[in-house]
C-alpha cells in the first residue's frame, strides 16, 4: 500500500566497503535477516542513535564500541529488536560481537550490532552466532541490494539510494534504509546504512551526519513513536583518493553535504511513503513562526493527530481538525485571525474561520490526491518548518494489532 515508492534504484558499491546477507531463522524461516558490512580499516564512521530512554542493547553497545575506535563490521539483524531485554539482553549482544570478532579476527569493540522488529523477547543470538561464518564466506562489494531487502521488516518493499560526485573529486554515496512503523525518529529512521568512498575524518563526518539527519530523518513521522532501536550510520572508507576534507564548511565538503542531504531525505521520505498501512504521502508545511522551534512544534502536532490523519484517509477536507491541532501546539499568545491555511493550492481557512469563496469540492478534489500539501502560515514572524507524514487507516491497524502473531 505505499504511496509513489519509487523502485529500487542500481546501487553502486562503495570501495573499502563489503556486504552479505543470509537467512539465519531469528524470527521468520526463509527470508533473509542477518546482514553484514565488512569496512576497511582505514575508514572513518559516525553514527547517531535514538533518544529513547529505553534504548536497545544493541544500541548502548553500539555507541559505546563507537566510541573506542574504528569499527570493521556492522551486524544487523532483523526479527528480534533486543530491547526490554535487561542482562540477558545485553549478554547476547556483546556474544554475537565477540562471535564474530573471532571469527573475523578484529578486536570485539570493532563490530557495531543492530537489531529491530519485536520488543522484549530473547535474541536467539545462537543463530546469529551459527551463520555468521556464512557471512563473512559471502561478503561481495555489490551487496548493497539484497542488505536493503534483508533488513526489512514490515517494510512493503526495499528502500535504497545513490548518487555520485563528479569534477575533481570522483565519490560515491550509497545508502538503504528500513521503516515503516513506530517512526518519530529523534534522530533517524529505523535503520539507515550510508557509505562512501570519500575521504572524510571522523570529525568532520559526524558535523556532517548530524546536519543531514536534522532535515531529513528528524522531520519525518508515521505514528508519533519514537523506536528503542534507531540509528543511522555513515561510514567514510577514504578509497576515493585526493587529500581529506578537512572541514564540515569547507568548499571541498560542499557537493559531499549536498549529495548526503539529499540522499537521507530521499531515504527518509521513502519510509513515509512506504509507512505501515499509508494511501496518502502528507507535506506539512508551517511558515510564519516566530521560532523554527515553534514551527517545527505545530508541524508535529497537524502531522500527529490521529483526527486529522484520519480525515486524511478519508479523503474528508475537514479542516476544522487542522484549526484544532493548531490550537493545541502550545502558543499560548496565537492570534487565530492572523492565521491561514491551504491544502495544495486552495485556501481553506483565516481570520479565524473559513475563507472566503471556500468551496468543499475543492478541498475534497485535493484530499482525494495520493500526495497532499498542508501548508500554514501562523503569521508571527519568519521561521518556516517542514514534515512528512502519512494517513492513519485500517491497514495500520491490522499490521500492529497482529505485528506479534
Amino acid at each position: 500500500m505505499a504511496v509513489n515508492l519509487p523502485p529500487l534504484p542500481e546501487l553502486a558499491p562503495v570501495a573499502g566497503v563489503r556486504c552479505a546477507t543470509v537467512q539465519a531463522g531469528v524470527r521468520y524461516p526463509n527470508r533473509d535477516d542477518l546482514v553484514l558490512f565488512a569496512i576497511d580499516p582505514e575508514a572513518a564512521t559516525a553514527a547517531v542513535f535514538t533518544r529513547n530512554r529505553f534504548r536497545a542493547a544493541p544500541v548502548r553497545l553500539a555507541e559505546r564500541h563507537l566510541e573506542a575506535g574504528s569499527p570493521r563490521f556492522l551486524l544487523v539483524n532483523t526479527g528480534n529488536a533486543n530491547a526490554g531485554t535487561g542482562a540477558r539482553g545485553d549478554a547476547d549482544a556483546l556474544a554475537c560481537c565477540e562471535a564474530l570478532a573471532r571469527a573475523g579476527e578484529v578486536d570485539t569493540s570493532a563490530v557495531l550490532p543492530y537489531s529491530t522488529v519485536v520488543i522484549g523477547e530473547p535474541l536467539a543470538a545462537e543463530r546469529i552466532i551459527a551463520a555468521i561464518p556464512g557471512l563473512l564466506a559471502t561478503l561481495a562489494a555489490n551487496g548493497w541490494a539484497r542488505a536493503a531487502g534483508g533488513i526489512l521488516t514490515t517494510d512493503t518493499a526495499p528502500k535504497g539510494a545513490c548518487r555520485r560526485g563528479i569534477g575533481p573529486r570522483n565519490w560515491t554515496l550509497t545508502g538503504i534504509a528500513k521503516g515503516a512503523g513506530m517512526i518519530r525518529p529523534d534522530m533517524a529512521t529505523m535503520l539507515a546504512f550510508i557509505a562512501t568512498d570519500a575521504p572524510v575524518p571522523r570529525g568532520v563526518l559526524r558535523q556532517m551526519l548530524g546536519r543531514a539527519v536534522d532535515r531529513s530523518f528528524n522531520r519525518i513521522t508515521i505514528d508519533g513513536d519514537t523506536s528503542t532501536n534507531d540509528a543511522v550510520t555513515l561510514v567514510a572508507t577514504g578509497r576515493a583518493g585526493g587529500p581529506p576534507i578537512d572541514s564540515a564548511d569547507s568548499p571541498e565538503a560542499a557537493p559531499l553535504q549536498t549529495a548526503l542531504d539529499e540522499l537521507c531525505m530521499e531515504l527518509a521520505q521513502a519510509v513515509v511513503r512506504d509507512g505501515e498501512g499509508a494511501t496518502r504521502f502528507v507535506t506539512v508545511d508551517v511558515a510564519g513562526g516566530r521560532t523554527g522551534e515553534e514551527a517545527l512544534a505545530c508541524a508535529y502536532t497537524i502531522a500527529e493527530s490521529p483526527l486529522v490523519k484520519t480525515a486524511l484517509f478519508a479523503g474528508d477536507p475537514n479542516w476544522g481538525r487542522l484549526l484544532a491541532a493548531i490550537g493545541r501546539s502550545g502558543m499560548d499568545d496565537l492570534d487565530v485571525a492572523g492565521v491561514s491555511i491551504h491544502l495544495d493550492d486552495v485556501l481553506i481557512a483565516e481570520r479565524g474561520g473559513v475563507a472566503e469563496g471556500y468551496r468543499e469540492e475543492d478541498g475534497a478534489r485535493v484530499m482525494a490526491q495520493p500526495e497532499i500539501r498542508i501548508h500554514v502560515d501562523l503569521g508571527r514572524g519568519d521561521a518556516r518548518e517542514t514534515v512528512w507524514t502519512t494517513d492513519l487507516s485500517y491497514e495500520y491497524v491490522r499490521i500492529n494489532a497482529e505485528y506479534r502473531s
